[in-house]
């Protein structure tokens, strides 16, 4: 039987594997649940700023057969706080979330600071790899980045950003820039601790909210410079987009990333006739897994393997009520199909 980092690693070589692996793997798509985190007794605020007790949760998540990686951070906010945006750490029922940008504009990027490797949260990540990287080296660790449009959004108002970038069109793409150069040093960083694959979560960067053209210029051109990063280190990439893909799909496919992943909205099949072959990851819905029943989340889920997925995930971030049972029920039907 083959470990799950050696079957991760031949769906991103194109080999023959056993079954489709079943990852969810962080950040946006955050993997703990407040079951999980109740039944070890952990302050879920502290785990955003300790890298023992991220450490520790991502790997019960592991250990109790729900996903086959370690991922961390378990949030989106840390590249925005790093920038100077104020976030509140959330409870064990919510996650992390921004409550106060750092600049009105994208002409007042040169006041962000640098992302600080040395403290803060960026730290603890980096920190909390390396303790995964000394529990089990048979488990895929993959470490998370928010994508530059998401977090450019995050630093400053979404609404005035998006205007920006017309209005303010080359002063916009100097501040994307910047963002994209900082986010492959954590990136560099990640891997060096230990992270096997990045993965990079745009949930802001949709081609319904930026429409074909914006698209293109912005989202493809940094995720394309962030990624081509990423893989001069060895590393494979996720990128994950939000939203529909039906007025986009040119555009996605100059996405350079080895893998792409979609919310639910978007179906598998019509993913698949539009990218070819494209290695896609997803998508069962979050929706269901919280609010379902396990028989229709392993449905769902065959359904998804019928449609020609090659790696099996929740569709997006995992609501944080969303039942243990109905969070393992993917992993099961693979392993019984």
């Amino acid at each position: 039987m083959i470990s799950p980092r050696e079957r991760l690693n031949k769906v991103f070589n194109r080999e023959q594997i056993d079954r489709l692996p079943c990852i969810c793997p962080g950040g946006m798509m955050n993997m703990v649940t407040t079951e999980v985190i109740e039944e070890l007794g952990i302050d879920f605020s502290k785990a955003h700023s300790n890298p023992k007790i991220m450490a520790d949760l991502a790997t019960a998540v592991y250990e109790k057969g729900c996903f086959e990686n370690y991922g961390v951070p378990f949030c989106m906010t840390i590249e925005a706080e790093e920038f100077g945006a104020s976030v509140n750490m959330g409870t064990n029922i919510y996650e992390p979330h921004v409550v106060e940008y750092a600049i009105a504009s994208v002409k007042e990027w040169t006041k962000l600071p640098k992302i600080s490797f040395e403290e803060g949260r960026g730290k603890v990540v980096i920190d909390a790899i390396k303790l995964l990287k000394s529990k089990n080296n048979e488990v895929p660790i993959i470490g998370n980045l928010t994508g530059p449009i998401s977090t450019a959004s995050s630093v400053m108002e979404p609404v005035v950003f998006y205007k920006e970038l017309r209005k303010n069109n080359e002063e916009a793409h100097k501040y994307l820039d910047y963002v994209t150069d900082q986010l492959i040093l954590f990136a560099k960083k990640q891997i060096e601790a230990g992270a096997d694959i990045i993965a990079i979560s745009d949930p802001s960067g949709t081609g319904e909210i930026l429409g074909p053209k914006f698209f293109d210029e912005f989202a493809v051109k940094y995720l394309n410079k962030l990624v081509e990063s990423i893989q001069e280190e060895n590393i494979k990439t996720i990128v994950h987009i939000c939203g529909q893909m039906k007025s986009v799909y040119k555009e996605v496919n100059k996405i350079k990333s080895d893998v792409l992943s979609f919310d639910s909205i978007v179906s598998i099949s019509e993913a698949r006739k539009n990218l070819g072959d494209r290695l896609l990851m997803g998508n069962v819905s979050t929706y269901a897994i919280e609010f379902g029943e396990p028989k229709k989340v392993s449905e769902l889920t065959q359904k998804c393997v019928k449609d020609g997925v090659n790696i099996i995930s929740p569709a997006c971030g995992l609501g944080m009520k969303s039942p243990l049972k109905n969070v393992k029920a993917m992993l099961d039907a693979l392993v019984i199909v």
